[in-house]
């Protein structure tokens, strides 16, 4: 029977502190302690300190674990292992608060009885620290009471004045231009279904009806059409436009099924930082949209492979690009067929991204630059993706995803190496995807317009909101200067001042004018 000893107690009482895994560690007190001139038999935190020294692993089998067993040495860990565990990422310091925020102090003061010195003189201040936190203010709702003056004559000689009723975006209503401009913001910025913001409405004190809503953001991109039509007309003066549609669900489409699908036809223009986004909503996917959204356009136009941008292609004056993003997207699925190995699908997508390399690096070129960048490090490696895809074309069955990639970049060809012809064409038509993003995921939370006036709407508040975003501004604040100015705008030059390339940051409304 195996004899039980102080000594064998804490080596097995170690033993089962130790996480349950396979493996586990062992140390001898008795060679450690050797040198300890203390006559205890029990460890003690010297004796400890020197075993943790000499802790080698061991092996637990089960807890009839034998004498023979704890001596027995594990082989040495295997080289995968072995290998340095990862650095934990260091933890970035905590940035400033942004300097633009107002800022609410809060003084806590030393009490009066601790500010006596221990030699019996009084404290004076000599100085402070200072820490801020991000405190938010819940939504205020209040009220805004118009007071109109009434004069009138003590003997009644004529007929009284008052003092004129402020314009209104909705002369009827009694919402007011900060109301609408936070509606537009939480649901066509943040995506919020106007029934879900009648519920935070009703929270705050208020109660509004998504009806009531509903009719308010009609209304409100009705007023806002005006800029719609400009920002049309100063999209439409661009060379470069790029151009995509997506879905829209219509539930009041006339001699229409609810479910029927309708579409939003974005299309995008200008440099980065002063992007022009343009909606428009039309049931019809046909070519015969894209045909009358361009009417009179010429210049590059950059597309999918979808057939219903042929038409418009064949326009005298319309040259016709192809997007390397959706060439890319076949050879991705492709070599997801053949997931872990290496194939034809990756050497595509590795000439590709040389292709996607050169354009990272002259993203910040001017035009010129960019376009002698192509000419002398795009096109040679264009021409080796030609080749290959002629070599290779013969060989894949065209019912496979490799042959299906290889057969669109066969088709598109001569639209998809166009881009080198100038500096200021795009590479794909990523611009467009982006600006279709945030109307993706607003769709997602409201699901669908009631009616075609709703979409209509949409597309108006979409087009004007995302265009603001491109030229770096904060949503609400410049819905907010808009919709305050609006009712004020008589001419085209009224309107045309208010457009995003017209305003600087600064120029906006910061604080409330009455």
């Amino acid at each position: 029977m195996r004899r039980i000893t102080r000594h064998t107690t804490l080596r097995t009482t170690m033993l089962i502190m130790m996480p349950t895994t396979r493996h586990t560690t062992s140390v001898s007190f008795s060679s450690a302690c050797k040198s300890s001139t203390k006559t205890s038999s029990w460890p003690d935190a010297e004796c400890l300190a020197a075993a943790a020294k000499r802790i080698r692993p061991r092996v637990v089998c089960s807890p009839e674990t034998t004498e023979a067993d704890d001596q027995a040495v594990i082989a040495p860990a295997s080289s995968e292992s072995s290998k340095t565990p990862r650095t934990p990422k260091a933890r970035g310091k905590r940035g400033p608060m942004p300097s633009d925020l107002p800022r609410v102090d809060i003084v806590h003061d030393v009490p009066e009885s601790e500010r006596l010195c221990a030699c019996g003189t009084p404290m004076v201040e000599i100085g402070e620290e200072v820490s801020e936190q991000l405190d938010i203010v819940p939504m205020q709702i209040r009220v805004l009471r118009h007071i109109r003056k009434r004069y009138g004559c003590p003997d009644k000689s004529q007929n009284p004045v008052i003092a004129p009723v402020p314009k209104q975006v909705l002369p009827r209503s009694n919402a007011s231009p900060d109301l609408l401009a936070m509606l537009l913001t939480v649901k066509y910025v943040d995506g919020l279904p106007l029934a879900r913001f009648s519920h935070v409405l009703e929270r705050s004190g208020a109660r509004v009806t998504r009806q009531t809503l509903a009719r308010w953001v009609i209304g409100t991109s009705q007023a806002l059409q005006p800029l719609h039509n400009l920002l049309r007309d100063s999209l439409l003066d661009s060379p470069v436009l790029v151009m995509d549609e997506t879905i829209v669900q219509v539930l009041k489409e006339p001699d229409r099924d609810p479910t029927a699908q309708s579409y939003m036809w974005v299309q995008v223009a200008g440099p980065p930082g002063k992007k022009m986004v343009l909606y428009d909503y039309d049931p019809s996917r046909s070519g015969t949209v894209p045909v009358r959204l361009l009417e009179g356009w010429t210049g590059y136009l950059m597309t999918d492979g979808y057939s219903g941008y042929s038409a418009v292609a064949r326009t005298p004056g319309v040259e016709h690009l192809s997007c390397w993003a959706h060439a890319r997207r076949p050879f991705v699925e492709a070599r997801a067929v053949h997931k872990g190995k290496s194939g034809k699908a990756d050497q595509a997508l590795a000439m590709i991204a040389r292709l996607y390399k050169i354009e990272k690096d002259v993203r910040q070129a001017s035009d010129a630059d960019r376009y002698l960048a192509r000419q002398r490090r795009s096109l040679p490696i264009l021409n080796e993706i030609r080749q290959w895809v002629d070599q290779n074309l013969p060989l894949v069955p065209p019912s496979t995803k490799l042959g299906a990639a290889l057969a669109y970049l066969d088709k598109f060809w001569g639209r998809l190496v166009r881009y080198t012809e100038r500096g200021d064409l795009p590479s794909d038509g990523n611009p467009v995807e982006n600006a279709i993003r945030p109307f993706v995921v607003g769709r997602k939370g409201w699901l669908f317009s009631d009616t075609p006036a709703g979409a209509h709407a949409s597309a108006v508040i979409y087009s004007l909101v995302e265009t603001a975003k491109g030229f770096g501004f904060e949503p609400y604040l410049w819905l907010r200067h808009v919709l305050r100015r609006l009712p004020l705008a008589q001419t085209v030059e009224d309107y045309e001042a208010l457009m995003p390339w017209n305003l600087h940051p600064q120029d906006l409304i910061t604080q409330r004018e009455i």
